[in-house]
């Protein structure tokens, strides 16, 4: 059964940097997509941005330039280093992989595999 397990969330002020951990496991076959969302109450779950197993990565407008996202396969680890936060990425960050998915896809319906998210505040 495959476990993902989200550490690093907390509470910054405006302009402050978090790094968010993503600890994977129970699994025995390549997890192709990996990524990170983000939800607020009452609104849809939204992708931060996704790492695909050719390399190549995906950020949602509004993080690009902020948002650094990484994966150790050794440890078998996700990151998401997060800098210059803003009140507006308050959120609940959660986060997902799947064997198989579309390319380049950052819908959160095409990833199976989901952790139960760790809280982001940023306060102004």
């Amino acid at each position: 059964q495959v476990q993902l397990v989200e550490s690093g969330g907390g509470s910054v002020q405006a302009g402050g940097s978090l790094r968010l951990i993503c600890a994977i496991s129970g699994y025995n076959y390549n997890l192709y997509c990996m990524g990170w969302f983000r939800q607020v109450p009452g609104k849809e779950r939204e992708g931060v941005a996704t790492i695909f197993g050719d390399g190549s990565i995906r950020y949602a407008d509004s993080v690009k330039g902020r948002f650094a996202i990484s994966k150790d396969n050794a440890k078998n680890t996700l990151y998401l280093q997060m800098t210059s936060l803003k009140p507006e990425d308050t959120a609940m960050y959660y986060c997902a992989a799947a064997a198989y998915c579309p390319a380049g896809t950052m819908r959160a319906p095409a990833f199976r595999y989901w952790g139960r998210g760790t809280q982001v505040t940023v306060s102004s």
